[in-house]
């Protein structure tokens, strides 16, 4: 039994796949594998390429495609018998890839058996990225606020173009203006033909023999640009906002990029945000907290003033309505949300430890019905039985 990948497995198809499915799922790998488009790692790529080439040529061909259904990688080994290509596997001499369109592959990196000229149309600037810490307030709020962002950009002088004034780029002598080189490789499969970069122009197609003095011929400049940016009220943390048109410029008439300005929110010293809530805690007194009180608290519009009711405990948590963060679509604000923390009194003068000495012989269980409760269920754990 053969060893090697199932056919239609090395393609990511099903077996019942169409012949257009075949071949969409074949461009796609060869296009992934190819070694030009793989230099960190060249031998490997070739090795899949290799491979993707080899079961596209079978599952291409009606007649191969029907033996190999049914005999499997047999059906293409001379000693057991198989015929489907005389016992090449691959259906015929090593002219090519066995009688593959070769113009398929060539098609897809712009060059052909005619040595079809690439097209160089206009093309699309870089995105751009910038990370941005603002304050709570400010992600609440909003900001209008400029950055210093360093981008690429076409080159005022030349035009984008990288000849000086008074001169023009001429068409590469070496690719004839495609800005790719047709390069001829033996391999194991046979004589195959593959496009890369255009060693002498770099991959234009042109030739720029007096350069462009500011931009040194590459038609493009690194600078700093002051952008404008409106940070939008109840932004969040990890958010991002697009700044159209603010990325990098486009190469030969392509529009810019995008800047995209990623929210981080500086942590605040009393608030805490969940969702569209704030959340705050406050220390009580055990006074203010059994006998009650209106305390201040500080919220993202001032202080406001908040009702403790008597006998709160501690880990309640009050509300004001409407004292959130703003809602980043639509209107309307999230709440404040006031956790009460009650605070025991550490230094006690002697007459102060009187005073609570004689609060507690007089309140008995008749303060805390709680502490009453458990108490009478731990004494229950230990007298049954």
């Amino acid at each position: 039994m053969s060893d090697k990948r199932d056919y239609y497995e090395i393609l990511g198809v099903a077996k019942g796949a169409s012949d257009d499915e075949i071949k969409k799922a074949y461009k796609k790998l060869a296009r992934k594998y190819h070694p030009d488009l793989n230099r960190d790692d060249p031998k490997t790529a070739e090795e899949k390429f290799k491979e993707v080439n080899e079961a596209y040529d079978v599952l291409k061909d009606p007649q191969k495609k029907a033996a190999y259904d049914q005999f499997g990688h047999d059906a293409f080994d001379p000693r057991r018998g198989g015929s489907a290509g005389g016992g090449n596997p691959f259906g015929g001499g090593f002219g090519g890839f066995g009688g593959f369109d070769v113009n398929d592959i060539f098609d897809m990196f712009g060059v052909g058996g005619s040595r079809r000229a690439r097209q160089q149309g206009p093309e699309r600037g870089a995105d751009l990225r910038f990370d941005l810490e603002i304050t709570f307030e400010e992600a609440a709020f909003g900001k209008e606020i400029q950055l210093d962002v360093p981008r690429d950009e076409n080159c005022e002088t030349c035009g984008g173009s990288g000849a000086a004034k008074g001169s023009t780029p001429e068409t590469c002598p070496a690719c004839h203006g495609t800005g790719q080189e047709e390069v001829v490789q033996r391999t194991i499969l046979g004589s195959m033909r593959t496009a890369r970069t255009c060693s002498k122009c770099g991959g234009t197609g042109k030739i720029i023999k007096t350069p462009c003095g500011d931009c040194h011929g590459t038609g493009r400049r690194h600078v700093t640009r002051k952008i404008d940016v409106k940070i939008p009220k109840g932004v969040d943390e990890g958010q991002r906002v697009r700044v159209t048109g603010a990325g990098e410029g486009g190469v030969r008439g392509g529009g810019n990029g995008d800047l995209y300005v990623y929210i981080y929110i500086k942590p605040h010293k009393l608030f805490q945000r969940r969702g569209n809530d704030v959340i705050i805690e406050i220390p009580i007194t055990f006074v203010q907290a059994s006998l009650g009180d209106t305390v201040q608290v500080p919220t993202l519009d001032g202080a406001v003033d908040l009702k403790i009711p008597a006998g709160i405990q501690t880990g309640t948590v009050l509300r004001i309505k409407g004292k959130g963060i703003p809602h980043l679509r639509g209107t309307g604000r999230g709440d404040q949300h006031v956790r009460i923390k009650v605070t025991t009194p550490q230094k006690l003068s002697a007459r102060q430890k009187e005073l609570l000495k004689e609060f507690g012989e007089l309140s008995a269980d008749s303060v805390n019905p709680e502490q009453k409760s458990f108490y009478e269920k731990f004494k229950d754990l230990f007298t049954k039985g």
